[in-house]
């Protein structure tokens, strides 16, 4: 047997990685700015991460959710306090997908309505509601097209006076989208948003997945929208790599036994991983490292020669160039071994590194993006 060929790969094989670094089979050592699609979020390998999942497993990997697992509410307490959302209860998963799947299931056991509002740009996973609810024809099925979803345009304010009513179940967008190229809701936009929602019974879901756990500045991207939906999923940085998801139910949604379900969602690993993160994040005030270091190169990117825009907020940021980035990604990670990431907008370089990166992180990075920069543009 051999694997299913899906994924397009460069030619390297991680070994090992610490902190901001990875170090490959070859010993080439690689300054990570990409973090995985965002998951690393306290970095690789984090001294207390490694310890609290090890002691963890020599005690009990797992059990199902039919006993007590307190795991669960120590999680979900860590997680209420320092996200400012307390009187939110907490459903675990295992994905981004599968949180997302178990939200608009949720909005839809709450109003009974059918329909669910999303925005173009937008990425929400590739399962069943979730792979509808994404603006990407190529990855939908013959099964995914209906009748059920209406686009919008983020930050159309005038658009949202007919795209929600009261045959709308639910509005799912992200605090900052990822794969379409980081764009963000402004404030307006939001609190029109919010207050549609109110008007007509909308449940208003933001996903979270990507922006969310400091990545932003913010414990969350829509907190910049001073607003609170009704349901946040999460997932990517709340494992640092270890597999978990999770939604936030605001206190409206009334629970019955069978409502959710999963297996593996909320064992006893995965909950000291999340743990373990929150934990991390806080002592090491990652929030405010991610802010800081945001800004920092906001600054830099945009003085850079070829770039037109730069997106985003704390660490998820986009920098647009004129001309496409696939040589420039190319470069940096055959030559220079540094990790960044695409979007769907080919001229779009994203980067999402750790939160734990430093002063020296981000000046090689900036180094090396300004050395392949200006080798690309005297070959044009």
């Amino acid at each position: 047997m051999k694997k299913f060929d899906v994924y397009p790969i460069f030619d390297i094989e991680p070994i090992r990685g610490e902190g901001s670094w990875i170090w490959d089979a070859n010993g080439q050592k690689y300054l990570d700015f990409y973090g995985g699609h965002a998951v690393i979020s306290i970095g690789h390998s984090h001294p207390y991460f490694v310890e609290k999942i090890s002691k963890q497993l020599e005690q009990l990997a797992f059990y199902s959710n039919s006993i007590v697992n307190p795991l669960q509410d120590k999680l979900a307490e860590k997680l209420g306090k320092v996200s400012g959302y307390e009187d939110y209860n907490l459903f675990l998963v295992n994905s981004g997908a599968e949180a997302n799947e178990n939200a608009i299931k949720l909005a839809a056991f709450q109003n009974q309505r059918d329909k669910v509002v999303v925005f173009n740009k937008g990425f929400h996973g590739r399962t069943s509601m979730a792979v509808q609810a994404t603006d990407n024809p190529k990855i939908q099925t013959s099964l995914d097209q209906n009748d059920r979803i209406i686009r919008g345009e983020i930050n159309d304010l005038g658009a949202l006076d007919y795209i929600i009513n009261d045959s709308v179940s639910c509005v799912i967008i992200e605090g900052i989208q990822g794969v379409g190229g980081i764009h963000e809701p402004t404030l307006e936009f939001w609190q029109k948003l919010r207050g549609k929602c109110y008007d007509y019974g909308v449940v208003l879901i933001a996903d979270e997945i990507q922006s969310g756990y400091g990545r932003s500045g913010k414990f969350f991207a829509h907190q910049y929208g001073d607003i609170k939906p009704d349901l946040i999923t999460v997932a990517k940085g709340m494992g640092n790599g270890f597999p978990i998801g999770g939604v936030l139910i605001g206190p409206q949604f009334e629970p019955w036994f069978g409502m959710l379900g999963t297996t593996f969602g909320g064992n006893h690993l995965a909950c000291t991983a999340g743990l373990a993160v929150l934990e991390v994040i806080q002592r090491q005030n990652l929030i405010k490292n991610a802010e800081k270091w945001g800004e920092v190169l906001i600054k830099e990117l945009e003085s850079l020669p070829g770039v037109k825009e730069v997106r985003g907020k704390g660490l998820m940021l986009g920098a647009e160039f004129e001309f496409p980035i696939a040589n420039i990604r190319k470069e940096l990670v055959t030559k220079e071994f540094v990790f960044t990431g695409s979007s769907s907008n080919p001229n779009v370089l994203r980067l999402l590194p750790p939160l734990n990166i430093g002063e020296f992180e981000v000046e090689f990075m900036i180094e090396k993006l300004k050395k392949v920069i200006n080798k690309q543009v005297s070959l044009a």
